[in-house]
């Protein structure tokens, strides 16, 4: 069995190992090439204040790159009888370069070093969520401006209201999208801040240059206060959970209106056959599975904020190991977020609209709004243009006007899908992820 890093005479009970290493070994698996990243910038800089030699330093990072090349290929794994990754990383330098092996943890404790996995791991996949919601964003745009003339009822109450439009409805997903962007954002600003150096939250004797890790690794900034370093673990997560789950809620929440609307009772849409699946017994059945999932998928993660602060809510300051616990619930939760965006956006994009929607009768008196603004526009007060539709509509007298005239901004009529996409392109400008994409690229060329 290998050696945990702080072992020292004494065994612990396997039992009590099992125990407190938990699920560990199958979490860190997330974190792999990010602990080697974070090794290959911390090792420059033990260098450049003289606690590696040039030569140990380059014979580290040819062998720290042979394991990232391992863990972008899944190839890395933890052995058995090894804690956690950094002590799998530190055990494979140790195998092939000897002692040399052993001073990579220098300066730095495993507190940090997981704070730091954490953090290149989550922006990374911060990164790959605002792509993937970009794109959904850009169809929903797409069709929202493709159907934008085609009429649907709108709906308070799960009652008929007012006439609403393909247009409007593919549009405001759109722009709640780019809300959730903004939320996405600040959680990336707030991730994207270096903890190196903190060690186990109280900083080292050893002379650490941290602006020059925060350069190698490309953060924005650093985490100055080395104890506010350490307080930031779960916090990091939370806000990070706040900012998936308002993207999942748009998620839940557009699944919803389109199990809904696929439903024989609206008939309002038609989802492609290949997204949908049958019944064991009723051979007619065509299923918005895809959908239905989603909009579970989603709701749990909207429930990940609160497991997170569940988790850290009443502990003071310093480290403790119930933030282990965390790691089971963050690390595999953008997986299952990016692939209900990815889902979403295949179906969105190859929905079939009912363009005759409002054939029907049952839907007239949902124009009895325009005939209230008619009247009114031509002088008769509002108050007695409503009370006269409405004994019309009683009487049976109402016949629609089913053309509509909305001009103002974010109307049927005026969409202003062109500022919602300025909008979103804001935002996105706004991370500045090629900053991060370069100082890795940089780092792994050395």
């Amino acid at each position: 069995m290998a050696q945990k890093l702080w072992e020292k005479s004494v065994q612990v009970n396997q039992e009590i190992e099992r125990f407190t290493v938990g699920r560990d070994r199958e979490m860190d698996i997330y974190l792999a090439k990010h602990d080697v990243l974070g090794s290959m910038a911390h090792i420059t800089m033990l260098e450049s204040i003289g606690l590696l030699q040039k030569e140990e330093l380059a014979q580290l990072l040819a062998e720290l790159k042979q394991i990232y090349a391992l863990a972008e290929r899944g190839e890395f794994f933890i052995e058995e009888g090894v804690e956690d990754v950094h002590s799998q990383v530190e055990l494979m330098l140790t195998r092939k370069l000897g002692n040399v092996g052993k001073k990579i943890h220098s300066g730095r404790s495993r507190n940090d070093q997981v704070l730091l996995d954490l953090k290149l791991f989550t922006r990374t996949q911060i990164k790959e969520i605002a792509e993937e919601t970009e794109e959904l964003f850009h169809v929903l745009i797409a069709q929202s401006e493709r159907y934008k003339d085609v009429l649907m009822p709108g709906y308070t109450h799960l009652q008929i209201a007012m006439p609403s439009s393909f247009g409007l409805w593919f549009g405001s997903y759109a722009e709640s999208l780019v809300d959730d962007m903004l939320f996405l954002q600040a959680a990336f600003k707030m991730c994207n801040r270096n903890p190196l150096g903190s060690a186990a939250g109280y900083g080292s004797s050893f002379p650490l240059d941290r602006a020059m890790t925060t350069r190698l690794l490309g953060f924005d900034s650093m985490n100055y206060n080395v104890v506010y370093a350490q307080m930031g673990r779960g916090k990091m997560e939370r806000n990070v959970a706040f900012a998936m789950a308002t993207l999942a809620g748009t998620l839940a929440k557009l699944a919803y209106d389109a199990c809904l609307f696929n439903s024989q009772n609206f008939g309002f849409v038609k989802l492609p056959d290949e997204c949908t699946t049958g019944s064991s017994i009723m051979p007619h059945k065509k299923n918005p599975d895809v959908f239905e999932l989603t909009r579970a998928k989603c709701n749990k993660l909207q429930s990940l904020p609160q497991q997170i602060m569940m988790i850290a809510n009443n502990l003071p300051s310093g480290y403790f190991r119930d933030l282990q616990i965390i790691k089971e619930v963050f690390l595999p939760a953008f997986q299952e977020l990016k692939d209900c965006l990815r889902m979403t956006t295949y179906i969105m994009n190859r929905i079939r609209v009912n363009e005759h929607i409002l054939d029907d009768d049952k839907y007239d008196l949902m124009f009895s709004v325009e005939e209230v603004n008619r009247l009114a526009r031509e002088g008769m007060p509002f108050r007695d243009a409503y009370k006269k539709v409405g004994l019309d509509i009683e009487a049976g007298r109402f016949i629609p006007n089913k053309q509509v005239h909305h001009t103002h901004e974010g109307s049927i009529g005026n969409l202003c899908n062109d500022r919602i996409a300025d909008l979103m392109q804001q935002v996105v400008d706004g991370f500045n992820f090629a900053r991060m994409e370069q100082a890795e690229k940089e780092l792994l060329g050395r």
